[in-house]
């Protein structure tokens, strides 16, 4: 829990990874490129007092990864997703057993979701539903840009990804995290594209779609599909460190999401360990729209505690304490809704 100025703030870090970037699990060049885009995001991104020496960012471990989370970064839950890059990592990227470890031993800290790639068809299949059997998963994580032999790339409403989203609803998996945002060398732009979210959104209204790193190039493309489709999230991993190097461009983005798709429908993420959840907490506390931005309406305590942990915690059905919940009608009388919650707003 966060205090700040007798505020109290339940926080869900929703982006959080154990990842093996060394160079023992290297498989080629491209996972070199690739954990080194990461730590280029990190060192441009980050305070000059939380960059990270190269060796510690491929691979930190768990004792660390906790201990950044709960213990130093305020963290009351944290999801933690599967990246596997299987074309550029001997093991895949994610550390799939450790994070298991961990969540085994501390569930009500840490969630761990999967991930599958559609590509695989029927095999791939059968072995998500094994796997969906030993770990119980509440969500996936999606890369629609993960190299595939030689596919660069696929889209949610392809026919087979279709049919692991179809298995998902049968095996209760609500919560789909798709990777939409920067690209990362050496995976394609195009091919994190957000417009195959309107199909699947549309067509499995049961599902939640939650669009990680808010489309980043494409926030407008985003909105106007998030705005239409109540069953899509912006993931703010990626987004939220601007507030420390370009805090004008962060206060466009929050100030977007927040005019077009609303206060309940954006969702914290640090994306450890690409940044530490501390400083991006302790920023976002404090941090304010400028008044010269007259476009956008202040940020409200109770909308940063939403967005902070309360959210996620409802996707994720994680227990809130008492004290630390919101009334059902907080909110309304200090913030407009959304431009699709208003009343007759919703465009055909």
């Amino acid at each position: 829990m966060y205090e700040k100025a007798g505020e109290k703030y339940f926080i869900v870090d929703g982006h959080v990874h154990i990842w093996d970037g060394r160079e023992s699990n290297l498989k080629n060049i491209h996972g070199k490129q690739f954990i080194d885009c990461f730590y280029d995001y990190h060192k441009n991104l980050s305070p000059e007092s939380e960059v990270w020496d190269y060796d510690t960012y491929t691979y930190y471990g768990g004792d660390r990864f906790m201990k950044d989370l709960f213990q130093d970064g305020y963290v009351d839950h944290a999801i933690a997703q599967t990246t596997v890059l299987r074309e550029f990592y001997n093991d895949g990227f994610a550390r799939l057993d450790e994070t298991w470890d961990l969540t085994q031993r501390n569930p009500n800290l840490l969630t761990m979701n999967l991930a599958y790639d559609p590509r695989d068809e029927q095999a791939g299949l059968d072995r998500f539903k094994k796997a969906a059997q030993r770990y119980r998963p509440k969500g996936v994580k999606l890369y629609t840009a993960e190299w595939h032999g030689d596919s660069r790339g696929y889209k949610l409403d392809d026919k087979w990804s279709r049919t692991y989203l179809e298995t998902c609803l049968e095996l209760g998996i609500k919560n789909i995290h798709v990777h939409k945002g920067p690209t990362i060398r050496p995976l394609d732009r195009d091919a994190f594209d957000v417009a195959d979210i309107d199909a699947v959104a549309t067509d499995y209204v049961d599902l939640n779609f939650i669009v990680e790193h808010c489309g980043l190039p494409r926030l407008e493309d985003f909105c106007w599909i998030a705005t239409q489709e109540s069953n899509v999230y912006g993931g703010l991993a990626v987004a939220i460190p601007f507030m420390h190097t370009r805090p004008r461009y962060f206060a466009q983005v929050i100030g977007e999401l927040l005019y077009w798709i609303g206060e309940d429908k954006i969702l914290f993420g640090s994306d450890y360990a690409l940044w530490t959840p501390k400083w991006l907490i302790e920023t976002f506390v404090d941090f304010q729209i400028p008044e010269d931005m007259s476009d956008y309406s202040p940020i409200t305590t109770n909308q940063k505690k939403k967005i902070l942990g309360l959210n996620t915690a409802a996707l994720y059905d994680i227990d809130v304490p008492g004290e630390l919940r919101l009334p059902t009608d907080a909110g309304q009388a200090e913030a407009e809704p959304a431009i699709g919650a208003k009343e007759g707003a919703g465009l055909s």
